[in-house]
């Protein structure tokens, strides 16, 4: 009998913080049009280079389209030829990871940390940059902030 009520309530829990995220995301994505939420929402890919920030190289901070966290710092930014802008460093905590299976590669999504908007992939091994990371991520997701 115990047992069940604490699996009972724990279920219970899980249910409401499930909701409550879903809600919370639900805000973040309201104001985007029907392409930022085919990519964003529903992880979709722009074509490539077609990308306002593919060959864009100002000094500041590339945010969240969706909940402005900010996820990559201009110096971390490289021209791999890809077709999207690609990153070799995000910002500490901004970005969370899921395995991608999809379209027949095993990849690493990533999405925003705060409001799990899809931003695009992450690619090991390439031996593109020092530090082996290229963070492939598609324009719509992201917004610039200039920085002097």
């Amino acid at each position: 009998m115990l047992k069940f009520v604490f699996l009972n309530i724990n279920i219970c829990l899980t249910l409401t913080l499930f909701s409550q995220d879903k809600i919370k995301t639900k805000d973040f994505f309201k104001d985007l049009n029907k392409e930022e939420k085919r990519v964003i929402v529903y992880k979709g890919t722009e074509p490539a280079g077609s990308g306002i920030y593919n060959n864009h190289f100002e000094y500041g901070v590339y945010v969240c389209k969706a909940c402005n966290n900010p996820l990559f710092n201009s110096t971390s930014k490289f021209n791999s030829n890809c077709g999207w802008p690609s990153f070799d460093d995000e910002i500490k905590g901004s970005l969370k990871r899921y395995e991608d299976n999809s379209l027949f590669m095993k990849r690493t999504e990533i999405c925003c940390a705060n409001c799990n908007g899809h931003l695009g992939h992450v690619f090991e091994g390439e031996k593109l940059t020092k530090k082996n990371l290229r963070h492939c991520v598609n324009s719509i997701s992201i917004r610039f902030i200039k920085k002097n």
